[in-house]
């Protein structure tokens, strides 16, 4: 017991469906200490303030149930799993952001927490007033903060920025200030869900860095993401949730292998609405999901827009392993975008002639509005496989992934002259 970080014993947590559940984040306590710091403590107090009329068994369901498990001091630990799985719900109990419905969890060291865009942020104060405000709330001196502050704010990247409310930040903005203030305010357990997703590549490998950095000073690192291939670099350990209770847990391969084979028949997929002036609702592999090399796969996508506009959309596959095989061109980059009309569209896409070896792979997708504004992500949410045998795509027939190595197959040719 005495070299764990974290000790999670019997945890569930439950919800109303249909009902809204009004409960205090640490958003809102943020805001309350702010504006008046003598009613901080009695808000803590209450906790979860949701009220009790209405209530239905019929209505009631489990987000988390019946969770055990143990993360050791200085370890690094992926979670991972499908949408609804309860992999957020089980950061934000970590993080006391809610009270669990059954069962506890034992954190042991102070814990810096990213898990939602500007969580702990006062949106009337400055980025630099924001920086002070959070590590005090992590329990930290000024003259502490101000050690860590030039690099805070040069990792963020927001210097000309620093003395504007953040309530005018961009999303971008608001993920690289609040990374940089859970990372460098030195947590001695670092809680870090999916937002990363939305930075762009170059913050993301940056923010992996500084994971990894803080995993090698013996910290605690627990990481929610549906990119496999960073959980399995970063991470020596994992944790699948399926449906709310752990479905694999033991080393990042065995649990990323568990997530390909839960994931490996899956040839459609659902959203629930989004908050976005267009989402994608749904999508489908059209015809077979077993293809050979050289073959062409068919997707079609249900887009529901509020309005008509210029999107464009674009795709990513994935190896068994998580690691980025291919990525389309987005089209906005050569000027060229989807006219959606208001309701609901059709997008299908045409992805190949696919140069890839035998295996199981993946496909996410991103929805975006006019080359500027993200509007969705979507992380592996249709799987497919290459066969052995190629008959579309080599001279013989077949094609034999044990004679190299990689993901892709790239035709070349070669000359020869001799004097």
């Amino acid at each position: 017991m005495g070299d764990a970080a974290i000790r999670v014993e019997g945890l569930g947590k439950q919800y109303r469906i249909g009902e809204l559940v009004q409960y205090k984040t640490l958003r809102d306590s943020v805001r309350e200490m702010a504006g008046a710091p003598f009613r901080l403590a009695g808000s803590l107090m209450k906790g979860n303030t949701g009220g009790s009329r209405g209530r239905n068994k019929n209505n009631m369901f489990w987000a988390l149930k019946d969770l055990s498990f143990e993360v050791k001091k200085g370890e690094a630990v992926g979670v991972i799993g499908s949408n609804g799985s309860g992999k957020s719900t089980l950061l934000k109990i970590l993080s006391r952001i809610t009270e669990p419905t059954e069962g506890f969890a034992d954190i042991h060291g102070r814990v810096g927490s990213l898990l939602e865009v500007g969580t702990g942020f006062h949106r009337e104060l400055t980025g630099r007033e924001n920086i002070y405000l959070n590590g005090a709330i992590l329990g930290m001196k000024k003259r502490e903060i101000d050690l860590r502050f030039d690099e805070i704010v040069a990792f963020s990247e927001i210097e000309r920025f620093l003395d504007t409310p953040v309530k005018h930040y961009s999303t971008g903005m608001y993920v690289r200030l609040g990374f940089a203030v859970a990372a460098h305010m030195e947590p001695e357990i670092l809680l870090v869900d999916e937002v990363l997703a939305v930075g762009d590549a170059s913050f993301q490998k940056k923010c992996l860095g500084k994971m990894a950095e803080v995993a090698g000073q013996g910290r605690t690192v627990l990481f929610v993401s549906h990119n496999m291939g960073a959980v399995v670099s970063l991470c020596s350990k994992g944790i699948l949730l399926q449906r709310g209770s752990i479905g694999v847990m033991g080393t990042t391969r065995d649990a990323v292998a568990g997530y390909r084979k839960q994931m490996a028949q899956a040839t459609e997929f659902e959203e629930s609405p989004m908050e976005s002036v267009a989402y994608i609702l749904g999508g489908a592999i059209q015809g077979s999901h077993h293809l050979h090399y050289g073959d062409t796969l068919q997707v079609e996508l249900r887009v529901y827009s509020h309005q008509a506009l210029q999107t464009a959309v674009y795709w990513r596959i994935r190896d068994a392993m998580g690691m980025p095989v291919a990525t389309g061109l987005p089209q906005y980059q050569l000027g060229e975008f989807q006219h959606l009309g208001k309701g609901n569209n059709t997008i299908r896409l045409a992805i190949g002639p696919l140069p890839l070896f035998k295996g199981e792979y993946s496909l996410s997708f991103d929805l975006n509005h006019g080359g500027v504004r993200y509007l969705q992500r979507l992380e592996d949410r249709l799987s497919f496989d290459i066969l052995e045998c190629s008959p579309n795509g080599v001279e013989g027939g077949y094609l034999r992934s044990d004679w190299g190595s990689g993901s892709v197959v790239i035709p070349f040719e070669i000359q020869v002259e001799t004097e």
